[in-house]
């Protein structure tokens, strides 16, 4: 046969296999990284995950080491919630028990359910920061218009070193409504 005389490829395998491959990453991208984020920040101890779910010690409070802690709220792209913190800072001691909130309100038009992600800074601070109760263990699932006060209870160690003078903790809301129906229906 010469060249004229073949017949013409039939694409559509290849077309096939790249709509595939395009498909599967996705679905890798929305629902694999965010369980290896967590998994990665877990064995790593970034953004304090290791320290979650800390029990408080009986520390003695260092009342005369006053240490500035900033409360940031900030919504993924996605997410269609009111979400702040309800007292920008405060000043706690190394050892205190420590009881703050923030408001979340579900302005969007269905019910949802949000996950909160923190990241703590100075990365240095994080292990000493033990968060003994707080919103971001769990999954909030907030009706559609409804509001709530979510609370976080923390400790900071007195092993703290001496040159941090400010924490910022930083909390990352994300819709996983979808995620929730899909694990249901596993």
């Amino acid at each position: 046969m010469t060249k004229q005389e073949q017949p013409p490829r039939n694409h559509f395998k290849v077309v096939m296999v790249s709509i595939g491959t395009v498909i599967g990453m996705l679905l890798f991208v929305y629902y694999g990284l965010r369980p290896m984020y967590f998994l990665i920040c877990e064995w790593t101890g970034i953004t304090g995950s290791s320290f979650d779910q800390a029990e408080a010690q009986p520390f003695v409070v260092q009342e005369d080491r006053p240490i500035k802690v900033q409360f940031l709220a900030l919504n993924n792209a996605a997410m269609s919630w009111q979400f702040r913190a309800v007292d920008s800072e405060v000043i706690a001691y190394p050892g205190e028990v420590v009881q703050v909130s923030y408001y979340a309100r579900n302005a969007s038009q269905r019910d949802m359910v949000g996950q909160a992600v923190p990241s703590l800074s100075p990365y240095e601070a994080t292990s000493y920061f033990s968060k003994t109760e707080c919103f971001c263990f769990n999954q909030q699932p907030l009706a559609a218009g409804e509001e709530a006060e979510l609370g976080l209870v923390f400790q900071i160690d007195p092993d703290l070193p001496d040159w941090v003078k400010t924490i910022s903790l930083t909390y990352t809301l994300f819709d996983v409504t979808g995620e929730l129906e899909v694990s249901l229906l596993d």
